[in-house]
């Protein structure tokens, strides 16, 4: 390989990026992670300098939403009676498309926004 750079140089760079490398992972691995949380880190270059950069937000699917668990035995009876109203109104049904895509159907108009049961 031929370079114009001395080996005296050109190793003496190379451990400058090394200690600069292995002083960015210490802080990176030092750094407190958030619960939640997702954090990415990229970096590109050479020899001669390099570049880091970070993307972080938070984790998960932002769409999901959490329905709390029942509190006691009557309220879970309750949901469960709602739930079979549900079921009896509006008998939901799937039905594949002729691209092969499953859809829903249902016999009562609403019920695909979860509402019909009351």
């Amino acid at each position: 390989m031929l370079t114009r750079i001395p080996a005296e140089k050109s190793s003496a760079s190379w451990s400058a990026a090394h200690v600069a490398a292995a002083a960015l992972l210490s802080i990176i691995t030092c750094s407190s992670a958030y619960a939640g949380s997702v954090s990415n880190w990229s970096c590109v270059g050479g020899w001669r300098g390099f570049n880091c950069v970070e993307q972080s937000g938070s984790g998960g699917d932002p769409y999901i939403r959490l329905v709390p668990e029942p509190v006691d035995q009557a309220e879970k009876e309750r949901f469960q009676a709602h739930d079979r109203k549900w079921l009896a109104r509006c008998r939901p049904v799937i039905e594949h498309d002729h691209y092969g895509v499953a859809h829903y159907h249902y016999s009562a108009p609403g019920c695909e926004f979860g509402v019909g049961a009351d």
